[in-house]
């Protein structure tokens, strides 16, 4: 079995760029595939912490590296008109040599939207955008031309050159498990379909949901790669399991994060084998946070004893 593509979640509330630029380094000289930033105006919850803009994160840790991967786990669709976003996508994808991988959601924080005047509408609705989203973004990367009218954005004969280097497109990530709305975007338009830490007490039902919705429209579910992120308690001995499993609990102990759903508390021994079940279920894609947001100890544990492991 190939070796499913294991990526390091960062979130940025609280990093200094040059924090976040040695995180990266240390992931591209350690051999991890892929490094993923979050997209919101401020950190979640805390709106006086410093956090740095996503896409311009994104764009500088590009242009420093020569092979990492970096996304976003995901972008939210609300932020960006579709049309401009297919444009910066391209031009990043330019710029990297094809390493963009482009993550994209409904979005998730009313309150964000609230302070600067952006509508934030019902699920539905931002359901309904985020599909006129992904078929502009489709045949943008298809055409380099977007001529489309929607309920919610109209593009005109916009050309979207020079295309993107990754072919047949950079990797479009979406994210959520919803049956009404999520599940057959996914079906329709995602490359990867990724599920987040607080679905991860419901994961085989969320695959049969989302294999049956690829059924009814003719997709082949095995053409979706299916990417989990998961917060990962990374210890390098049984003796200090305890201090690490406490650091956890204390940053991702709230049932969103999944924590114990996960499975990912233990020694490398017991975090491989964990990892090797996720992939013989089918996860292409492992994206874990750090229990210590990705320390050089931690990150050099993960390449060293665990990846060489899997």
């Amino acid at each position: 079995m190939t070796r499913a593509e294991i990526g390091v979640y960062l979130p940025q509330m609280g990093f200094s760029y040059a924090d976040v630029l040695h995180r990266a380094l240390r992931c591209e000289e350690l051999g991890i595939d892929s490094l993923w930033l979050y997209d919101h105006l401020y950190g979640p919850g805390a709106p006086d912490y410093p956090s740095l803009e996503a896409w311009t994160l994104a764009t500088a840790l590009l242009s420093s590296t020569e092979r990492i991967q970096v996304g976003h786990m995901v972008l939210c669709n609300q932020f960006r008109h579709p049309a401009v976003l297919a444009k910066m996508a391209t031009t990043l994808d330019q710029i990297s040599a094809g390493r963009l991988a482009l993550g994209i959601g409904s979005g998730s924080i009313e309150d964000e939207h609230a302070r600067v005047g952006l509508d934030w509408g019902t699920f539905a609705q931002r359901s309904e955008r985020l599909g006129e989203t992904l078929e502009i973004l489709h045949q943008a990367f298809a055409d380099e031309r977007v001529d489309f009218a929607g309920k919610h954005f109209t593009v005109r004969d916009m050309p979207i050159k020079p295309g993107a280097v990754r072919q047949p497109r950079p990797p479009i990530v979406v994210g959520g498990v919803g049956e009404k709305y999520t599940l057959p975007l996914v079906a329709q338009y995602a490359d990867v379909w990724n599920v987040p830490t607080y679905a991860l007490g419901e994961l085989d039902h969320k695959i049969s949901v989302l294999k049956k919705v690829c059924d009814d429209i003719g997709r082949d579910p095995a053409t979706i790669v299916m990417s989990i992120e998961a917060v990962m308690a990374l210890a390098p001995d049984d003796a200090s399991l305890p201090g690490v499993q406490q650091l956890a609990e204390k940053r991702f102990g709230i049932p969103a994060f999944g924590l114990h759903e996960a499975g990912l508390i233990g020694t490398p021994p017991a975090i491989v084998e964990r990892l090797r079940e996720l992939q013989d279920m089918g996860f292409g894609q492992i994206v874990l946070f750090t229990h210590d947001r990705g320390s050089d100890q931690t990150l050099e544990l993960l390449a060293s004893e665990v990846i060489a492991g899997l």
